[in-house]
């Protein structure tokens, strides 16, 4: 069976930055839309399995978040998951005529999700968050090395470092990290992948965006007023779903536990053979999942 293309992407013009964004009509007249956030050093390409599956019950839209994907900076700088999150929202307003919609978010997608889902309950129809960066007290071999990069100066070097290796190598190792089984991967999607690391190489931006949204991310972790993270949760009032995967070298699947005490109405799914992507690994059972606690 052949893979979806991914869809083009168009430029979306909003009042305090320029969000790039690929459009997956729905097959089904008069469904909901639905809005899906990429994670760190990700893009829209992330979600072109899932949102295929997803077409005949949603109009979908993902984004790239500001500084990612073919999205400039945001013209106020501010990279942390509630200021990616205020882009999010004024997409939603300005181009969607502000109707609440399906929230997906991975990983530091995620993130953002919940802040815009707990600072803007209006807008979310549902949320669904797979593998979320959330405080959690679990460290992996895999997300160890996150504190050391973001030390001021010492990021600077190591990402500046890395984005000169040639693009095949740093999608391997993302692959390698990011998936539960790298072989699951099929060619295509490498090599657009490839294509879209390429494309960002010349952009003098590219690791202060990735060092800003990682330090951003990091700061809620240790956020012990009523914005973090955990508090947020507690304020969501639409149907949730989180879904980890037993696999994931970067979130730890024990911090599912913490899901059910703060979240109101949250469904926890566990993939037993899943690693930090479920929604490009396993869209299928990403796909069963939400219709199951989220479509209607």
């Amino acid at each position: 069976m052949s893979l979806p293309t991914p869809w083009p992407r168009t430029d979306a013009f909003l009042a305090s930055r320029t969000l790039s964004v690929r459009h997956a009509p729905s097959t089904t007249p008069g469904v909901p839309r639905a809005v899906f956030i990429h994670g760190l050093g990700g893009s829209s390409l992330n979600w072109t399995d899932l949102m295929a599956a997803l077409q005949p019950d949603v109009d979908g839209y993902a984004i790239d978040l500001g500084g990612f994907g073919q999205s400039p900076p945001p013209r106020d700088g501010d990279m942390t998951p509630a200021g990616h999150a205020a882009g999010v929202v004024e997409f939603i307003v300005e181009e969607l005529g502000g109707e609440p919609v399906h929230v997906f978010g991975n990983s530091l997608g995620g993130a953002v999700a919940l802040q815009l889902a707990a600072r803007r309950p209006d807008l979310a129809r549902s949320l669904t968050l797979i593998s979320p960066a959330l405080p959690s007290v679990f460290a992996t071999r895999s997300n160890a090395h996150l504190p050391v990069i973001a030390v001021p100066g010492v990021g600077e070097r190591l990402v500046e470092k890395y984005l000169t290796l040639p693009a095949e190598q740093r999608v391997r190792a993302t692959i390698d990290t990011c998936f539960g089984d790298p072989a699951r991967v099929p060619g295509q999607r490498t090599d657009e992948a490839r294509e879209e690391a390429e494309s960002r190489d010349h952009l003098p931006y590219a690791a202060d965006a990735f060092l800003r949204s990682l330090r951003g991310l990091l700061r809620t972790y240790v956020d012990l007023g009523p914005q973090r993270p955990w508090k947020l949760a507690s304020r969501v009032q639409c149907p949730t779903l989180v879904v980890y995967g037993r696999q994931d070298p970067l979130v730890d699947p024990k911090a599912a536990h913490r899901v059910t005490k703060h979240f109101r109405h949250a469904h926890v799914v566990v993939l037993s053979d899943s690693g930090h992507v479920a929604q490009m690994e396993h869209p299928e059972l990403v796909y069963e999942a939400w219709s199951r606690f989220c479509r209607t």
